[in-house]
């Protein structure tokens, strides 16, 4: 794992908010995601599975968790299964973790290897009333493969066809949009990094560097500080500013275009979430710069707007309704067509069709259900734009907030995003 140890006191406690909310006599499992083929032989690095890390810290393929608050012998209460190492995995695939080792990550005291799993499982599925199995309940996920985790309830619906079957997404999803303040810290660190690679982007841009050096220089900051990219970067110049989901990356950045990133960091698995756009030339020509403050008017007013008891709705209005304003002033709108849109198609959506943000975590559209009022520990994205592809360039700015008791909190506050601060970095 590239990142430094973490204190297993947030695994430890993750497990104990879960346990809490299960039924009594019930247990719960969480696979490990599989490890997913390319083409002939090749494999993609595993994208530990958010749930199993959330409740283990475990990054390793094929582990399996364990939970049973109720199990009559006490240390059957929590079991992480795991890969035995031996030699033949040692020459070709490297270290694998031993039982002391998954101790000191998880904080969970019963390992086993996975090869005893068969049998320890049917003993305590037998012993309980119910069990809770996991799946992706995001609700926007296209799924077009069998999961492990699918695999694993239809064997369970095979063997046990007479038990009581639990969806456990919903309770993980309940508990992993709250951030408790260990978690806070390792997104602290995700945005340190970010912040780092957007400050050497400020020095390096200019005409003639292409976006995919500019992504190259990124990628170098954020894997030198044991991060990596959170998703698919987009570092989008010109008219491709424009695409809300540029990925080619191909272009020369050339004199009076403005430059779009949205590519951040992750650590440890958390992900920062940050778009900036910038100047090439180092300089906003007026109108570039009346859009920009207009976006950046937006933003700091939704941030504001993210208060406890919000719904995430009525928060997305708010900044519409913002943007509609904005619009007029900058000529893009009448107010007549303001005054007659349609309240589910507001008139903004010509120049800002995308939603305000999302929740953010180990995810980066993180679970959570968006129909339950924001809560204190909500940690949201803040992401308004305005795309004029007539104009020739697009403006979204990005920030990550989270949600207090006192008004939200900017996690990147710290992060150059004034229009005067931008070009000063980039002209020093």
């Amino acid at each position: 794992m590239r990142h430094r140890t973490i204190n297993n006191k947030l695994f430890t406690e993750n497990r104990k908010r879960l346990s809490e909310l299960l039924a009594p006599k019930s247990l719960a499992i969480v696979n490990a995601n599989d490890i997913l083929p390319t083409n002939a032989d090749g494999t993609l690095i595993m994208q530990p599975n958010a749930d199993l890390f959330f409740l283990s810290g475990i990054e390793q393929e094929q582990s399996i968790l364990l939970i049973f608050p109720d199990a009559a012998d006490e240390k059957n209460r929590e079991i992480l299964f795991l890969r035995e190492p031996n030699e033949h995995l040692k020459i070709w695939e490297g270290y694998k973790h031993s039982k002391e080792d998954a101790k000191k990550i998880s904080g969970i005291k019963n390992i086993q290897w996975l090869s005893d799993f068969p049998i320890i499982f049917r003993s305590l599925i037998l012993e309980s009333e119910s069990a809770y199995l996991n799946s992706n309940e995001y609700k926007r996920a296209q799924i077009e493969t069998e999961t492990r985790d699918v695999r694993f309830i239809h064997q369970c619906k095979l063997d046990f066809p007479l038990h009581d079957f639990r969806r456990l997404a919903p309770l993980l999803h309940q508990l992993r949009v709250t951030k408790t303040d260990l978690e806070i810290q390792l997104l602290k660190e995700a945005i340190d990094i970010t912040a780092r690679g957007f400050r050497r982007m400020l020095r390096f841009v200019k005409p003639g560097v292409s976006e995919y050096e500019i992504e190259a220089e990124l990628a170098r900051e954020y894997i030198k500080r044991r991060g990596k990219f959170a998703y698919s970067p987009i570092i989008a110049s010109g008219k491709n500013n424009c695409v809300l989901h540029y990925l080619q990356n191909d272009q020369i950045c050339k004199k009076g275009q403005l430059l779009l990133m949205d590519a951040a960091s992750s650590y440890a698995n958390y992900n920062a979430d940050l778009t900036r756009t910038i100047p090439v030339g180092g300089k906003f020509t007026r109108r570039q710069k009346a859009v920009y403050n207009a976006v950046l008017r937006v933003l700091r007013t939704s941030i504001q707007g993210a208060t406890v008891g919000k719904l995430h709705s009525e928060w997305q209005k708010e900044s519409q309704s913002h943007m509609n304003e904005e619009l007029i002033k900058l000529g893009l709108l009448k107010a007549n067509q303001v005054k007659k849109q349609d309240p589910n198609n507001p008139a903004c959506r010509k120049y800002y069709m995308h939603g305000l943000g999302h929740p953010l975590g180990l995810d980066v559209h993180d679970v959570g259900d968006l129909n339950t009022p924001f809560s204190p520990g909500t940690v949201l994205t803040v992401e308004p734009g305005i795309y004029l592809p007539e104009e020739g360039f697009g403006v979204r700015l990005e920030d990550n907030i989270i949600v207090t008791e006192n008004g939200s909190l900017n996690l990147m506050n710290k992060i150059p995003i004034e229009a005067n601060e931008i070009e000063s970095i980039m002209n020093r």
